[in-house]
């Protein structure tokens, strides 16, 4: 692999610095990652944007991308990041933490913590909205939301995430009502939720400034534009970030198509791959004006 993209890039116009540069970010890629796939050039982004600057994931990325162009890959060239994102970035928890977060509470039997991160994370809901879910709603698969002025605002729970939910919840023998409880058989408050987070995070050697419940919803977010197209990452980016709870707002129209995918997916002007929780469309337009019902 290296040698080969060497002689290539000896091929080239390309200074010696840059050549340089190039073969480290290869050789950084396949000591992590071994062979090219669309997963691990995904998580290797990931991974740079969470330990690097924009700059220098936008070397690494060029690098990449200029890798795969050699091997007849540019369908798998990766978009570069832009450096409003920081702002965006900042005292979120990563993904790794996140993953890690939830493998330990699952581990030590921690099952309620562990929900709870779940439904904040999968579905980008609010605390406040999460301490209103109910064992009925998990069975539909979505709870109804109505703001002030009468507004819907529906939010989906992934299958993998209901079906898990509901096995716990058959343990424990619960057919109805709110699942998030406190010791006294009350829902839990959200400063319940907030102070309880930090407590797990010190437990497991957790920075616990980037754990308190908005940064799940930042993680939620943070993970559907990764999976978005890169059209659609960037109409957001450019227009949408300043206003977060605009953008979630959006993210949550979009989640609802999910649930309609297999007959959009016959429509010309969607695509939706059944793999991701999120899904994919061909112009941000759609994404703006998702039916509300």
């Amino acid at each position: 692999m290296i040698e080969e993209f060497e002689r290539h890039l000896r091929g080239t116009n390309l200074s010696e610095n840059t050549i340089s540069s190039y073969l480290f970010a290869l050789r950084q890629y396949s000591s992590q990652y071994g062979g090219i796939t669309k997963k691990t050039l995904r998580a290797y982004k990931v991974g740079l944007i969470e330990n690097y600057k924009p700059k220098t994931v936008n070397l690494r990325l060029r690098a990449i991308n200029c890798y795969l162009e050699s091997i007849g890959k540019e369908s798998w060239k990766m978009p570069f990041v832009r450096v409003q994102q920081k702002a965006f970035l900042e005292n979120v928890i990563s993904e790794a933490d996140y993953e890690y977060f939830k493998n330990c509470l699952k581990r030590d039997d921690e099952l309620f913590w562990y929900f709870v991160i779940r439904f904040l994370a999968a579905t980008g809901a609010r605390v406040s909205e999460l301490i209103q879910i109910k064992v009925e709603h998990i069975k539909l698969g979505h709870l109804d939301l109505y703001s002030k002025g009468g507004k819907l605002r529906r939010i989906y729970i992934p299958k993998a995430l209901q079906n898990e939910a509901l096995s716990w919840l058959n343990d424990k023998h619960q057919e109805s009502g709110f699942i998030f409880l406190n010791k006294y058989g009350d829902r839990i408050t959200t400063r319940g939720i907030s102070g309880q987070l930090k407590k797990l995070a010190v437990r497991y050697g957790i920075d616990p400034v980037v754990i308190y419940p908005h940064s799940f919803r930042h993680r939620f977010a943070k993970s559907f534009l990764e999976r978005c197209n890169e059209t659609a990452i960037r109409f957001i980016q450019g227009r949408m970030l300043r206003y977060l709870d605009n953008a979630y707002d959006r993210i949550i129209c979009a989640l609802r198509i999910r649930r309609f995918a297999e007959k959009l997916s016959a429509h010309r002007d969607y695509a939706y791959h059944s793999q991701n929780d999120c899904p994919t469309f061909t112009s941000p337009l759609h994404f703006l004006h998702a039916p509300s019902k």
